[in-house]
């Protein structure tokens, strides 16, 4: 048995777990997303061009990740119940602090706290998953945890704009504080303590810890993959608003409506994922999952002249099938870890992901360009660098060892 092995916690408690992780993820990300459609507002208000709004919606990923490069110091030092309860409650007071900054430089400096405790959270679930879940049943776990996503999509950014018009832009942190602190409570009753790992992580520093992590091939290789897995996306849905308003003739007020549909799909499609990719193997289903991605990506970037019908039917594909892919794709990299150096691994592999989204964003963006009407120019070669780096990620996912996993059930 793992050094880092959790008590078997029964089918009951397990599922309780996985859905206060899975709210904690719903936080994180709504935290985030909620930002982009309030930029109106922020620019308004603040006086502020589209440029430093930019920054104040980078800030948040940067921060992020070189959060995770110092967690990646100490997150196998303490148990990994507490040290989600500190860094949520920490997070938590942040965004309360967004909701509250009265100008636009303590506002970035909120954002930049609450990347900076919410970055770790993501790899810090991740972890607690993989430590408490058998490999044979972790797709299915990632994709409850993972719903968060499909659920902020639908639910959380539709209701914070409607909190926003009726009460001000302050009132979707402030409500997000306030869940925070709900679901605060509820991992301190469902978590269990997850102390095993400190036990291994005593006798070796912090900086030895990463140095573990980076010597080994296979940690190196799943770093590799991992950041494939998010480039192929990145390069494409930034700038998918852009297209659709200047291009396929989508109205602003429509636009809600293909998060609105791909976030429906997902929620249930994340399920079903997580099912397929536990009976049929984790990298069976990626690769699979990575072929459908394909017409998505690229049917994304071609859509003009569509109805409006036609392209929520490619958006939605399009959302179901690039985020469907994370599902088995992060069961896999959880997998790669050595079992004692999960938490250093997770923390290290957030940062890179932050910055492969990123680079993938930076590329897609020099890519593109507008011509004389403003229309966007060379989308689809944005996606044809994305489809790359999916291609290269099946290539890749076949040279990583998954810890805990039979040949079978790869």
């Amino acid at each position: 048995m793992s050094t880092t092995s959790a008590p078997a916690l029964t089918p009951r408690r397990e599922l309780w777990l996985l859905l206060t992780l899975a709210g904690i993820q719903f936080t994180h990300i709504l935290d985030f997303m909620i930002m982009m459609p309030l930029g109106p507002q922020f620019t308004r208000l603040f006086a502020i061009s589209d440029a430093q709004f930019g920054l104040l919606v980078s800030a948040y990923t940067l921060s992020a990740g070189a959060s995770g490069l110092l967690a990646s110091t100490y997150i196998d030092r303490f148990g990994r119940k507490r040290l989600l309860l500190v860094l949520y409650v920490l997070f938590g007071l942040a965004t309360l602090a967004c909701g509250v900054a009265p100008t636009y430089g303590t506002l970035m400096a909120a954002r930049i706290l609450a990347g900076a405790f919410g970055g770790v959270l993501s790899a810090l679930s991740q972890t607690i998953v993989a430590d408490v879940v058998p490999f044979e049943r972790r797709g299915r776990a990632m994709g409850i945890v993972m719903t968060s996503f499909a659920v902020s999509t639908v639910a959380g950014v539709p209701l914070g704009l409607i909190l926003a018009e009726h009460g001000g832009w302050n009132l979707p942190f402030i409500a997000i504080a306030i869940l925070v602190g709900v679901l605060a409570l509820q991992a301190a009753r469902t978590l269990p303590p997850l102390t095993a790992h400190v036990q291994a992580a005593g006798g070796r520093s912090a900086l030895s810890g990463i140095a573990q992590v980076l010597a080994d091939p296979n940690h190196r290789w799943a770093f590799v993959y991992s950041a494939l897995l998010v480039s192929t996306g990145f390069t494409v849905i930034p700038y998918i608003t852009i297209y659709m308003q200047a291009n396929a003739g989508v109205r602003p007020d429509q636009i809600p409506l293909a998060y609105l549909c791909g976030g429906i799909a997902t929620l249930f499609t994340a399920r079903w994922f997580g099912r397929w990719t536990d009976r049929w193997g984790k990298v069976r289903t990626f690769r699979a999952l990575v072929l459908a991605s394909v017409p998505c990506l690229l049917g994304i970037t071609l859509c003009q002249g569509l109805p409006l019908w036609g392209v929520l039917l490619v958006s939605t594909f399009m959302f179901a099938f690039v985020s469907g892919r994370m599902i088995p794709g992060m069961a896999i990299v959880t997998s790669a870890a050595q079992p004692a150096l999960r938490g250093t691994f997770m923390t290290l592999n957030a940062s890179v992901q932050s910055a492969a989204m990123g680079v993938a964003s930076f590329v897609g963006g020099v890519l593109i360009s507008r011509d004389a009407q403003g229309l966007v120019q060379n989308y689809w070669v944005a996606a044809l660098v994305g489809i790359a780096a999916g291609v290269l990620s099946m290539l890749v996912v076949g040279r990583l060892h998954l810890h805990g996993a039979s040949p079978a059930a790869r």
